[in-house]
């Protein structure tokens, strides 16, 4: 599920395009972006407390089938709501933004999408590729895809933002490797069409 691409002095430095990739890891509290991160640098579950500030892990992450790989630069970032202010300090110069959402936790499903449209409205934001990451959806009474990207409102996301919905289980790590390679995808979309946007100028 997902669409096609259709100020201030910023906090982090603007990568070049050959370095590592710039990803922000955002959502509520208690979503599981911690558990994103250390599965996707690990390779195993950790154990996680509630970020206070961010925490942050250059990772390799294989591309397609073959030996291709990426290097992303994840910057996960506390959810808490004094901590949403701050996360427009992350997401500026980014390359991706991946939004994680709890597909259980039903009552905050709205708190999430004012947070996630509020975020990608930004002005510096304006068509980053979004990865939502619908996590724990090995739990029984998880909301189904559908659901979740109208629950979300995805559609009404601006169409200059390609977006891919991701079903996960952080823990298990399931889904994450496909949402990173749509992510890339996009990503490289992106870019291309920026630098054709550039020759014509």
């Amino acid at each position: 599920m997902g669409n096609g691409l259709s100020d201030h002095q910023p906090l982090l430095p603007c990568l070049p395009s050959f370095k590592a990739l710039h990803i922000v890891i955002l959502g509520l509290d208690c979503a599981g972006k911690t558990t994103v991160l250390y599965r996707l640098r690990f390779n195993e579950f950790v154990n996680t407390v509630p970020t206070k500030g961010f925490n942050t892990e250059k990772i390799k992450v294989s591309i397609g089938g073959g030996r291709r790989t990426a290097s992303f630069h994840f910057w996960d970032v506390g959810g808490q709501e004094k901590l949403r202010p701050l996360w427009r300090s992350y997401t500026r110069c980014a390359d991706g933004i991946v939004f994680v959402v709890d597909s259980v936790d039903t009552e905050r499903v709205e708190e999430a999408k004012t947070e996630l449209h509020k975020i990608t409205r930004l002005a510096e934001n304006q068509g980053v590729p979004v990865l939502v990451v619908a996590n724990k959806q090995d739990l029984r009474n998880s909301l189904s895809l559908a659901d979740m990207e109208s629950m979300l409102a995805l559609g009404e996301l601006s169409t200059a933002t390609p977006w891919h919905l991701q079903s996960a289980c952080a823990i298990i790590g399931e889904g994450l490797q496909e949402g990173l390679q749509k992510l890339h995808a996009m990503i490289t979309k992106r870019r291309k069409m920026l630098r054709q946007q550039k020759k014509k100028r």
